[in-house]
């Protein structure tokens, strides 16, 4: 989600985020697709995408992001891990939902800059034919819209630049590339947490959901509330970003209300479905796959 946009600087249209050596990214503006207009980003506040991203190994991000993540990650270092897990949890579930559930419509709010195994990617490699549309309203990751359309021909993505709040705009353009009529995989990675209040978080997923019909589902994942998650919190909003809030695991459980969990259930992301066995300690990010009946 995006904060105030304070002495806003243009960026061009960039690739895919790889962990490669930092270089700041690049100033000239330039038209990306479909979005014909120069786009501008606020490299004077932190901002949650490129935080992600400097965690995570990336080059798309500023001074300012990379200070307080830094910052972060001295007092909470499992916030890397976090980082990590997430996508890997995402490309897990994208991986089952697609290859085994045979879900082929795929909704993904929040969707930060992209890195290796992108919901498309993953998708359409299990079902070629498998349409993703990708939410996100900060222009950094607009900047990205490149990387993030260039799927599979037999299938499609599209970019949604909006807020995911305006689930009349998100669900309106959404509708150009998915079938409402037909399941769709509601997604939102380490994202919610920026909807601070709990019942708008749930009344918004609910709206979603009612969009959808049955067999659609639901992958949620957000680091749950611990003593040092709600310092993270606090920390993270004290440095200027846009606040993000840590939750209670029954809170966030709660968020899967009226649907059935898939196996495991809902617990640490780390322990849903791995690729390989668990050795080390299971991070405090929790989360759930979930179908609608």
């Amino acid at each position: 989600m995006n904060a105030d946009q304070r002495n806003p600087a243009p960026i061009e249209a960039a690739e895919t985020t790889e962990a490669t050596e930092h270089v700041e990214p690049a100033e000239p503006a330039a038209s990306v697709g479909a979005f014909d207009s120069v786009l501008t980003i606020d490299t004077t506040t932190p901002h949650s995408a490129r935080m992600w991203n400097f965690w995570l190994g990336g080059k798309d991000n500023y001074p300012i992001d990379r200070a307080l993540g830094a910052q972060l990650q001295e007092s909470f270092p499992q916030i890397v891990d976090i980082a990590r897990a997430s996508r890997r949890f995402q490309a897990r579930a994208v991986r089952h939902l697609a290859g085994e559930v045979g879900i082929r419509q795929f909704l993904d709010l929040g969707t930060g800059l992209p890195t290796a195994d992108a919901t498309h990617e993953v998708a359409q490699q299990a079902a070629p034919q498998a349409r993703i549309v990708y939410v996100d309203n900060d222009p950094i990751v607009l900047a990205h819209a490149r990387a993030l359309l260039s799927g599979r021909p037999e299938g499609a993505t599209a970019y949604v630049p909006a807020d995911l709040t305006d689930t009349e705009t998100v669900l309106r353009e959404a509708a150009r590339t998915l079938d409402p009529s037909r399941p769709v995989a509601l997604m939102l990675l380490s994202t919610l947490g920026h909807v601070t209040d709990d019942a708008r978080a749930a009344a918004l997923l609910r709206t979603y959901l009612d969009a959808f019909p049955a067999g659609s589902h639901l992958v949620l994942c957000d680091t749950i509330e611990t003593p040092l998650t709600r310092a993270a919190s606090d920390e993270y909003a004290d440095g200027g970003a846009l606040p993000y809030v840590s939750r209670p695991a029954d809170v966030l459980r709660s968020f899967a209300d009226g649907l059935d969990l898939l196996e495991p259930g809902f617990g640490s992301i780390s322990l849903w479905r791995p690729d390989e066995p668990v050795t080390t300690k299971p991070v405090d990010q929790w989360g759930f796959v979930a179908v609608k009946r």
